[in-house]
């Protein structure tokens, strides 16, 4: 009996699609169709959410909307940030409350680098009151779903579950003294999260012929129209169409899907024919609410 209830989890497990919902794609610049960056990775009926930038619970609830069930309120359990940058990390307040309120009653698994404890404790700290009144004033409440258990990764496997192994690694990123990308291996699939980063040699070792890489970019071409200090951040900070076609040509992604894109006026097909240009695998360039199976 025992043997045959394992074999019945494993195979419900193994039949639950593996997908990926681009949350928001956004970078510092608010523009409305685009919110902060935030990626759900949906493993085995649950999902991971990598960032969680501004708009986060509200792209989620829009997800759901259009038929993404896994991306109830109740089940955002999971989440890992890449680093610590306020685009990446505004909707952290929101991540908390927002599916609380809406009947999460598991506390908030939060993994990231070094000050994510203490982004997590001061932003409890911070809807103190809010967290009384919910929990005094007579509105229907759990007194769990609020609560977030925080982790500082470092480099290799931070979650195991079931047949799903998530791997933190660094990356570059200018200045900032943690930064990563995340690896989800899922059964036989391997999907890789670039997280901000300049070119990066972590991330052609990571995905390695993976199944789905996700890469921040920005336009080559408009670049060259930037002011000389947006130029030396921008260079050292982030990756450009044609260095993002060297690394897609070493790490052989079966799709490359391109978020966190930086335009600058520029239009989707410019800044595909620029990574075309040196790069002739398939090239993605997510939006909002996109779904890859």
């Amino acid at each position: 009996m025992r043997s045959l209830l394992l074999l019945s989890v494993l195979l419900s497990l193994s039949s639950a699609q593996t997908k990926v919902v681009l949350l928001g794609t956004g970078n510092p610049n608010a523009n409305p169709e685009r919110m902060g960056a935030s990626i759900a990775v949906i493993a085995n009926g649950r999902p991971y959410l990598v960032d969680f930038g501004p708009g986060v619970a509200r792209r989620a609830s829009e997800a759901f909307e259009n038929g993404i069930e896994e991306l109830a309120m109740p089940n955002l359990v999971h989440a890992f940030a890449t680093h610590l940058h306020s685009d990446h990390t505004l909707g952290l307040s929101d991540l908390i409350f927002t599916p609380w309120v809406l009947d999460r009653d598991q506390p908030l698994e939060l993994y990231g680098p070094r000050g994510i404890k203490a982004m997590a404790r001061h932003s409890l700290r911070a809807y103190r009151q809010d967290i009384k009144i919910r929990t005094t004033g007579g509105q229907p409440h759990n007194k769990t779903g609020y609560k977030v258990n925080a982790h500082r990764i470092r480099p290799g496997i931070v979650l195991k579950k079931d047949d799903l192994t998530i791997t933190a690694f660094r990356v570059n990123h200018g200045k900032v003294e943690e930064a990563y990308g995340y690896k989800f291996e899922i059964g036989d699939k391997t999907i890789v999260i670039s997280g901000d980063a300049s070119p990066s040699e972590s991330i052609v070792e990571q995905c390695n012929g993976c199944d789905m890489l996700f890469h921040e970019v920005y336009s080559l071409e408009k670049f060259q129209l930037r002011p000389p200090e947006w130029k030396a951040y921008h260079s050292t900070y982030h990756t450009s169409t044609e260095e993002l076609a060297d690394i897609a040509n070493r790490a052989k992604p079966k799709r490359l899907i391109l978020y966190h894109q930086i335009f600058w006026g520029a239009t989707e097909e410019e800044i595909l024919k620029e990574i075309h240009d040196y790069y002739s695998g398939v090239v993605i360039s997510g939006k909002d609410l996109d779904v890859f199976e």
